[in-house]
């Protein structure tokens, strides 16, 4: 019994919820209570002492206008707190119980004036107050169950000692009437609270499942690695960026940062140091994000930034130079600390672009015309790149409807021995006469083979063409035929490169391939296997560009080479620089002590020459000793070649010897 006199002290939300429905009906309970109260008064003004027409009235009804005002300001305010809420629902009940109990002593002190009209009104008063005050009450059980016994056990009792039949049939009915509402009243007292701790379940519910789902789209645009934004995210604020712009004719600017030499890293010392590396990155480039500058990791080795207040270029000088500074600190890579650099390009809005996939692409073309001519630096896309886009388009679109068989054609570079003066091989090199362009250089149409994906196709028929050339050649003479990364990596081509092989009717052993470390690269495992195969066929392997690399040594070591070629870079500087001819000389060493064939690549000069040949190398290829040239000046080039007789003079490194423009006519 006591229980259902609890107050909800241990669920502050229910007590709320509890306020927040009593805060709509305990007005009009009051309402009703003045206006039965008056009316009641009026009645018996005639009969009854003033106290109880006048003063005690009053006294009642003041109460009530006063509990009136207090719930509409507590119904615009609501509660401000769950323990406000108990105190006022325990006021509630006092108040129930007090009132209750006033009203219940004057109405019964009104009862024996006047005749059976007053008295039936008193009853009538008493019943339809407990009524309409247990239904306004009803969400709270123990102001309803309290108001009841104070109320109807009194009127009970107190109609029944009348021995009125009447008066004692109304009493019992106002009994069984007012048992029935207590009984829906517990009812809908715990339908009530179920159906607001349900409620509480699925806002929980609900808010879990915001959170998750928060959770969720917060992981989805997050990189897990570096805790940067992600690819998505960036594209996200790139649009919110644009339409802002858009609106505002503000300029921002979009700049892509790519790591040099990272594909280095995860191939010597594994992808754990590579993730690792990465992972410091983001952390110093996460102390450049905010405010107007916004960073992504968008995949890789790149990230993105999105300098949304660039009103000058000076604004991404200072980005540039804030990014040097914050990788310009050694990194740990694998067990020892490097030195971390990155290449930058930026696309300015509104002059490079009108929407963000224009800018993107943009900013990606100038990353790699700075990977490719100012590496480690910032290149800004201007309207020289734009028509540089124009003229690859329109390259692309020649290069895919060519004729790859009518239109393609095989250069030949000699290497010559020139100790014995004498070629002993060829560098087949790709050349292409478009009827539409005219003469297009490889360091053009090659990228765009690769970007297109017809890489594949186009080395099917230049080494076709290549090696029906070298068919005719002289035995000793072997053909060198370049590889790129999309071939190394795609089992259907160098499937197909083998058919060939097998089928040129070139041995085998006049046959090599050369492949740069960039092509190892990309993919180090399928390339190895790649090259495994070719040797197994009896071919020969050429590394070439060696020294240009990050990890020239580790291929050595790991792959099956049966030649070096040290990149022209070192050429460049062998008369005139401290560090390239001990580089050289060095290389000649190692290759010598592996039994490895070395070629020096890039000699234009006969300084350079004479700076080879005393350095120890004699396998030598460049523009001194001949240019490309077509198939039907082989044969010419060899015989001039071998008719000059120097070899003892370069083998005595005589001065005299070496005055010529060149060991071959071009």
């Amino acid at each position: 019994m006591l229980a259902l006199f609890s107050l909800p002290d241990h669920d502050p939300e229910l007590a709320a919820a509890q306020l927040d429905m009593l805060s709509d009906q305990v007005p009009l309970m009051y309402v009703i209570l003045f206006s039965n109260a008056v009316t009641l008064a009026l009645t018996h003004y005639r009969y009854a002492p003033k106290y109880l027409t006048i003063a005690l009235p009053a006294g009642l009804i003041l109460i009530c206008c006063w509990r009136f005002g207090l719930w509409i300001r507590w119904r615009h305010r609501r509660a401000g707190s769950a323990v406000a809420a108990i105190m006022r629902i325990r006021s509630l009940v006092a108040a129930a119980g007090l009132l209750g109990s006033a009203y219940t002593v004057w109405a019964l002190c009104l009862f024996p004036y006047g005749g059976p009209y007053l008295q039936c009104h008193v009853e009538f008063f008493m019943a339809i107050t407990i009524v309409c005050c247990n239904f306004c009450l009803m969400q709270v059980r123990a102001a309803a169950l309290l108001l009841s016994v104070v109320v109807t056990i009194p009127f009970i009792v107190f109609f029944i000692l009348t021995r009125q039949p009447v008066l004692i049939a109304i009493a019992l009915n106002m009994f069984l009437v007012t048992a029935g509402m207590i009984l829906a009243m517990l009812r809908n007292h715990e339908t009530f609270n179920d159906l607001i701790v349900s409620k509480r379940e699925l806002t929980k519910r609900q808010q879990e499942t915001q959170r998750l789902s928060d959770e969720n789209l917060r992981l989805a645009n997050l990189d897990m690695l570096t805790s940067l934004p992600n690819r998505r995210r960036f594209f996200a604020e790139l649009e919110i960026v644009m339409s802002a712009a858009a609106q505002n004719g503000a300029r921002f600017a979009v700049a892509l940062l790519d790591l040099d030499r990272f594909k280095g890293v995860n191939d010597v010392h594994g992808h754990a140091a590579g993730d690792r590396l990465l992972t410091q990155i983001g952390l110093r480039l996460k102390r450049l994000a905010g405010g107007h500058i916004f960073i992504a990791r968008l995949g890789g080795d790149e990230f993105g930034a999105i300098l949304s207040d660039c009103q000058l270029d000076a604004d991404i000088a200072d980005f540039a130079r804030d990014v040097r500074q914050v990788l310009e600190g050694p990194c740990v890579v694998g067990n020892r600390l490097a030195k971390i650099a990155c290449s930058i390009g930026v696309a300015i809005y509104p002059q490079a672009g009108s929407t963000a996939d224009e800018l993107f692409e943009r900013a990606d073309y100038a990353l790699y015309h700075g990977k490719q001519t100012n590496k480690g630096g910032v290149v800004i896309f201007s309207d020289e790149h734009e028509t540089s886009i124009r003229n690859a388009a329109r390259t692309e679109q020649a290069f895919r409807l060519a004729d790859y068989e009518a239109e393609m054609w095989v250069a030949f570079q000699p290497i010559i021995d020139v100790m014995a003066s004498r070629v002993i091989a060829f560098e087949a090199l790709a050349r292409w006469q478009s009827p539409e362009l005219g003469a297009v250089a490889p360091d053009i149409f090659i990228p765009v083979a690769e970007r297109t994906q017809l890489i594949g196709e186009l080395t099917a028929v230049l080494l076709t063409k290549a090696l029906a050339t070298a068919r005719n050649w002289p035995a000793p003479i072997s053909i060198c035929f370049n590889l790129s990364a999309q071939n190394l990596g795609s089992p259907e081509t160098m499937a197909a490169v083998r058919r060939i092989v097998k089928a040129s009717g070139v041995p085998p052993a006049r046959i090599e391939f050369e492949v740069t470390e960039s092509a190892l690269l990309q993919d180090f495992e399928q390339a190895a296997a790649a090259i495994d195969r070719l040797h197994r066929m009896g071919v020969r392997v050429a590394l070439d560009d060696f020294g240009t690399g990050f990890s020239s040594l580790g291929y050595v070591h790991r792959l099956q080479l049966d030649k070096i070629k040290i990149d022209k870079s070192f050429v460049s500087d062998v008369v005139h620089g401290r560090t390239a001819p001990a580089i050289i000389k060095t290389v000649v060493a190692l290759c010598r002590n592996l039994q490895l064939d070395c070629v020096v690549e890039g000699v234009e000069t006969e300084a350079q020459l004479r700076a080879v040949v005393l350095l120890g190398c004699t396998h030598v290829q460049g523009y001194f000793m001949s240019k490309p040239v077509a198939e039907e000046a082989v044969t010419r080039l060899v015989e001039k070649i071998a008719a000059l007789g120097r070899a003892r003079a370069l083998a005595g490194i005589e001065p005299e010897a070496l005055q010529s423009p060149g060991l071959a006519a071009n």
